[in-house]
């Protein structure tokens, strides 16, 4: 099996008490106390081939998106010429949508599950990721840490999905604040390394300061490549727009297309995308009662069976991504062989007990009235 994608698969953390597939750690043990014994359930010729990495899928899921995104910002601006301004609207919020797809292929990336060539991986990575103002490299330092310190005090994540349930007038206010763009800038600082504030810890956590020398300069060279794209994009627009109007050239058609990058990319950017990713990691980690083990302190939800479960897939899990609980136990398996992997953890009992919801069971359970005794992340 490859060793790619190592660094997210170990956790080196000690198991609590003895445990084994068939006498897990007890429940409610310190955070990732069961983290060994849960990822036993698979040899390694059972995960060999779930690992294999297929670039034809990754550049058709990837094509899938792109393909998407395009038809809606034709659309949009094919009806902005109209004034269909509610299929404007709708389009603004299927680009949101679409650029969350992009995010989660960015997540593939960085965890070098993209492309077979490492190299071709984190330039597609970054390309993927500077495009939506995310710098791959730097989320895979902070990601690494998500994975190998779950719910625990150095886990980055768990200011975003920690403490579930909170109520439903918290949560609802929260995905309000993300809907007007209130919290586009603490998205942002945690993709260029700087998470927010633990509540339960009182921490900050500072993942560029816990990498390797080679990590870290890649890292700050994907943040400047991020912000040069970022700034360069709508400066050239507009630079062009105004020696066109100096000289009296034509320059209305580089203004518009300013004003349409502005309305149909960087405005559901900061917008429609923003709740779309909270909501998401809340259902992946948020309201769970036992930290031990990835296969309780994340969740599985099906996107399958019920029309909620295919709205569900359709708006906040694309790409398989609603398989958390599988990514976590096995990260090095590349997100569509995360359905068999799925399959094959059913049939081995594996997720006997484990968080496996629909989305409506999901919903219900992260939108609960606030629990009394608040669940820390304490390790």
């Amino acid at each position: 099996m490859s060793n790619a994608g190592a660094e997210f698969r170990d956790d080196a953390r000690p198991i609590a008490t003895p445990a084994t597939p068939a006498a897990p750690a007890a429940p409610g043990g310190p955070a990732g106390s069961g983290n060994a014994a849960a990822r036993k359930w698979l040899s390694s010729e059972q995960l060999a081939p779930l690992t294999t990495l297929s670039t034809g899928k990754a550049l058709a899921s990837l094509g899938l998106t792109i393909g998407l995104l395009a038809a809606l910002i034709a659309t949009g601006i094919w009806a902005w010429g109209q004034g269909a301004w509610l299929i404007v609207a709708l389009c603004i919020i299927g680009i949101g949508i679409q650029q969350h797809a992009i995010f989660i292929l960015n997540h593939e990336a960085a965890h070098q599950r993209l492309l077979p060539h490492r190299k071709l991986n984190d330039a597609l990575g970054s390309l993927i990721g500077m495009s939506g103002g995310v710098s791959m490299h730097t989320y895979r330092v902070t990601h690494r840490l998500h994975h190998n310190h779950l719910y625990g005090k150095q886990d980055p994540d768990t200011a975003i999905h920690g403490g579930y349930p909170r109520g439903r007038k918290y949560l609802v206010k929260k995905l309000l604040q993300d809907l007007i763009g209130l919290n586009a800038w603490k998205t942002y600082a945690y993709f260029f390394g700087a998470p927010a504030i633990n509540d339960d810890t009182g921490s900050a956590i500072n993942p560029l300061n816990d990498t390797s020398p080679d990590l870290r300069r890649a890292a700050r060279a994907d943040r400047v490549r991020v912000v040069v794209f970022q700034i360069g994009v709508p400066t050239t627009l507009f630079l062009i727009a105004t020696y066109a109007y100096f000289t009296r050239t034509e320059g209305l058609f580089a203004l518009k297309l300013l004003g349409f990058y502005a309305l149909f990319w960087l405005l559901p950017l900061v917008t429609v995308l923003q709740p779309i990713l909270r909501l998401r990691a809340i259902c992946e980690h948020g309201a769970v009662t036992d930290l031990s083990s990835p296969l309780t302190a994340a969740r599985c939800v099906r996107t399958w069976g019920s029309v909620g479960n295919w709205i569900g897939r359709a708006v906040l899990f694309p790409h398989h991504v609603n398989h958390h609980l599988e990514h976590h136990l096995y990260p090095a398996v590349p997100h569509y062989h995360l359905p068999k992997l799925h399959a094959l953890l059913l049939a081995k009992g594996a997720l006997q007990g484990a968080q496996v919801r629909d989305v409506v069971e999901t919903l219900r359970d992260i939108f609960a009235p606030r629990r009394q005794a608040k669940l820390l992340s304490a390790a």
